[in-house]
């Protein structure tokens, strides 16, 4: 989809209402992973307040890339395990945890400071050289579809057995409420004239939302717990302040142990090394959506210093690493709407709902079947950008086939390798393969060998094999 909105654009060009609008529909897009992860981590860690943290951190980030990338900061999944030794043994539930999740953010912060003042003298030719498009576009590609999995699973309510779905009544009505949500998402997108086309998300959750309203109201007038989609009870013990981490974490400072915090360096330090590989593929994602190489300005440099900066940030107020979403670089890819002004609006409306109980717990009842049904179109959409990055690559040369081939089923097929308290993610694991396989392939030919296009390879006269 063409850009309705540049990267530049301004309040005035946009309306101040529309941007509102479409600065909600980004939170919606980046909600439910940002608050899952500290329900997930669990021992007490405040959902609202990672959702403020992720708002602090965007903020910070948008400061360092000088307004120049239209990408928003959340709580990163990559970081669970990490987040996990934090809280180990003695120290689950205890501020001391608290203190070991800001120490574990800011090690993992200074890798991104470490990396970004080596770009900044390096520069960043050498990310041509490593990453040509024949390894980053399959890797983006899987970014996206290493979560179809959430994406379905979500949406049917279930966990898959045996690779399928057993589907109950439960299970149905939830898909139900998923198909309505995308094909509602799907109508807008195509259909959809002036701001309807802009607003598919919002629209498509309203739908589902609704369709899984009233099946949950017949369902607590019929007393069928199959049927109550929606937990409403949720409502009944609202946080109305967020618990930020610093505030316990400055109570846990004093039980620090040495061993601890070498524990805690050994859990994120690697780990941050792994996230850099997926900020690099979301940054020429995103480079390549909004034609621009954000590489080169704001500067590679700058992109990290403002991930690692703003994930520090995020861990000082929420406990969470942040980190760059895809679903934020989804959304701007079908909404048509790349304006930083809107991550900016975005960032805002995510610090101060923070303090709004109803409104943030309502963004909680969304039920995890609807935010399914709009992901299947969000993970698709990242997916499909990665494979246009290699439309122009010449796969008929088997060196450009079988870097594409690692790459795409190594990810896929789930190559996450865990050594000790350190997991390589999939992802990770699959950039590295990919990058060690096109460099061996290569050997002895120039980068802009490697990154030619197969149009321009087609062009070159064939030899006289008589001669």
């Amino acid at each position: 989809m063409k850009l309705v909105y540049n990267v530049d654009a301004k309040p005035r060009d946009i309306g101040y209402g529309k941007l509102l609008v479409f600065a909600l529909q980004q939170m919606l897009a980046i909600l439910a992973a940002t608050i899952a992860v500290p329900a997930i981590v669990g021992n007490g860690m405040s959902q609202s307040a990672a959702l403020f943290g992720a708002g602090v951190g965007t903020l910070v980030y948008l400061l360092f890339t000088r307004f120049k990338s239209p990408v928003f900061l959340g709580s990163s999944f990559a970081f669970l395990g990490s987040m996990g030794v934090a809280f180990a043994g003695a120290y689950a539930n205890t501020v001391a945890g608290y203190a070991g999740l800001l120490i574990g953010a800011v090690f993992a912060g200074l890798v991104y400071v470490a990396i970004a003042l080596i770009t900044k003298f390096a520069g960043v030719k050498w990310i041509s050289k490593l990453m040509p498009a024949v390894v980053v576009g399959p890797t983006v590609a899987i970014i996206g579809l290493s979560l179809a999995g959430n994406a379905v699973g979500d949406a049917v309510n279930h966990v898959a057995n045996d690779g399928a779905y057993v589907m109950n009544l439960n299970g149905v009505l939830c898909l139900i409420c998923a198909l309505v949500t995308l094909c509602t998402v799907m109508i807008c997108s195509v259909f959809g004239k002036k701001m309807m086309k802009m607003i598919p998300f919002i629209l498509g959750i309203l739908a589902g939302y609704v369709v899984a309203t009233i099946i949950t109201v017949i369902g607590i007038a019929a007393d069928k717990e199959a049927l109550q989609i929606i937990n409403f009870s949720l409502f009944k013990n609202m946080q109305w302040v967020p618990d930020f981490t610093f505030i316990k974490a400055f109570k846990g400072f004093k039980d620090l142990t040495p061993a601890y915090i070498g524990t805690i360096a050994v859990a994120y330090i690697p780990v941050a090394f792994v996230v850099f590989a997926e900020h690099l593929a979301d940054h020429k994602n995103i480079s390549s959506i909004i034609e621009k190489d954000l590489l080169e300005d704001p500067g590679l440099s700058n992109t990290l210093l403002g991930d690692g900066v703003g994930s520090i940030a995020g861990a000082f107020f929420g406990g969470c690493p942040n980190t760059t979403y895809g679903e934020s670089i989804g959304c701007v890819a079908i909404s048509g709407n790349a304006s930083v002004v809107t991550i900016f609006v975005t960032a805002c409306i995510s610090i101060i709902a923070a303090f709004v109980a109803p409104f943030v717990t309502f963004l909680a009842t969304i039920p995890a079947c609807v935010m399914g049904g709009v992901c299947i179109a969000l993970y698709g959409f990242i997916a499909v950008s990665g494979l246009k990055m290699i439309q122009n690559v010449d796969l008929g040369d088997n060196r450009n086939l079988f870097t594409v081939s690692v790459i795409l089923i190594t990810g896929i097929g789930g190559m996450a390798l865990k050594f000790g308290k350190v997991t390589i993610t999939s992802i990770a694991c699959a950039l590295i393969l990919g990058i060690l396989t096109n460099l061996l392939l290569n050997r002895g030919k120039k980068a802009e060998e490697v990154a030619a296009p197969a149009e321009e390879k087609a062009e070159e006269p064939e030899t006289d094999k008589a001669e």
